[in-house]
């Protein structure tokens, strides 16, 4: 039988432990044995489980990266663990998404990946693989990562270091290790990602972009009917801050009518607490079924991120049948086109304003809702995407 092994920092939660749990159903379904080794945050999951370091190690790991920029550079014992523990299972693919996470050493884990000839799919979630310090280098409107890092301009991002600038040394090690591997896949998550890999130290390695998968059959139009004297503008995120759009969520109520209801969902609570008038949020949930309420009650989703390697939470909301409203940055442009919604500048709250508008006052509510549900289907749906990663897997082994 067939073995796949997938490394993620978390396990069945959150996007990217969605996204590997559903992967590992789809080998199991075509006979494979399926196992996950993640580090934490883990849900049920149908795959065998395999816990990477502990709570302590991963406090130290992050200690280590916050005072010396030593991200990706700790956790030596805990990947000495799963590196047996590779070899216990001797996988036939071994599957990569996010490494980074305070959870492994690369060096170790790529040497032994170089040295064991295992072909190896690394699914890249954000830019991290290739810079030297940050996972989103378009919030610095950084590009040294092309040519070299150096003098990094985005340390107090996240992997954050408040010490010590070590993006150039940080470079030259992913540079080194992470083309030591000859039988290695990159599957970036949109063409704009795929692009940017191509233009990186990892451009010679084999690449494609496969879009993230949306189940269409759970995330579905709910609600029909709609009171055209209110609309309701609707915005999603895990984590909630100035890089996801938050303050244009404030710009926006105090430049819409007052008929414009606005709900955030992923606040904490002193965020809700802290809101202004007119903005109603609540916590970040785990229920599908009432975010896919939500997505389909609202009249518009608006998605003001700066940057984006793909944007579930856009996906998710075309597939319940829900309009758009995105910044012109990243990927976010690839998600929606006109039938479905409005691609507005960067930072033009007045375009922003304007698009939102235009969509649930003046568009065909019922013939833009269609649109968007068949966008979903025909790009988002996870079960034809997913079924790419298992052509790519038959093609790896072939």
């Amino acid at each position: 039988m067939p073995k796949l092994l997938q490394i993620n920092i978390t396990a069945n939660w959150g996007s990217h432990g969605r996204i590997a749990e559903e992967i590992g159903q789809l080998a199991m379904s075509q006979g494979w044995e399926s196992h996950i080794a993640y580090s934490r945050w883990a849900n049920p999951s149908q795959s065998h489980l395999i816990r990477i370091g502990s709570m302590w190690d991963e406090r130290w790991h992050g200690i280590q990266s916050r005072l010396f920029d030593n991200h990706g550079l700790a956790s030596k014992k805990a990947t000495q663990k799963l590196i047996e523990e590779i070899k216990r299972i001797s996988p036939d693919i071994i599957h990569l998404h996010n490494i980074h996470g305070y959870y492994l050493n690369y060096p170790l884990l790529f040497e032994f990946l170089a040295g064991s000839g295992l072909p190896v799919v690394w699914t890249l979630h954000d830019c991290w693989p290739f810079t030297g310090h940050c996972s989103h280098p378009i919030y610095a409107d950084c590009y040294k990562w092309q040519i070299g890092c150096n003098h990094c301009a985005a340390l107090s991002s996240y992997p954050k270091s408040i010490l010590f600038d070590r993006s150039e040394r940080n470079y030259n090690l992913k540079k080194d290790y992470f083309n030591r591997i000859n039988n290695l896949t990159l599957v970036s998550v949109s063409r704009w990602l795929d692009k940017q890999v191509s233009q990186s130290f990892l451009g010679h390695h084999r690449h494609l972009f496969i879009y993230n998968g949306v189940d269409c059959q759970t995330f579905v139009p709910y609600f029909d009917k709609r009171n055209h004297n209110e609309y309701f503008v609707l915005g999603v995120a895990n984590v909630w801050n100035t890089q996801k759009g938050l303050d244009v969520f404030y710009k926006l109520r105090d430049s819409l009518p007052k008929n414009y209801h606005i709900l955030l969902v992923g606040l904490n609570k002193r965020q809700i607490k802290s809101l202004p008038n007119g903005i109603e949020g609540i916590l970040r949930t785990d229920s599908v079924e009432k975010l896919v309420k939500l997505y389909s009650r609202a009249d518009v989703f608006v998605n003001p991120s700066q940057a984006e390697t793909f944007g579930l939470t856009t996906a998710e909301a075309l597939a319940c049948g829900t309009p758009c409203v995105v910044y012109d940055t990243s990927a976010c442009p690839e998600l929606i086109n006109e039938e479905t919604g409005h691609i507005v500048p960067l930072n033009d709250i007045p375009a922003m304003t304007e698009a939102i508008r235009e969509i649930c006052e003046v568009f065909d509510s019922a013939n833009m809702r269609n649109a968007c549900r068949k966008r979903a289907l025909r790009l988002f749906d996870k079960s034809e995407n997913y079924k790419r990663y298992w052509y790519l897997y038959q093609s790896i082994i072939a």
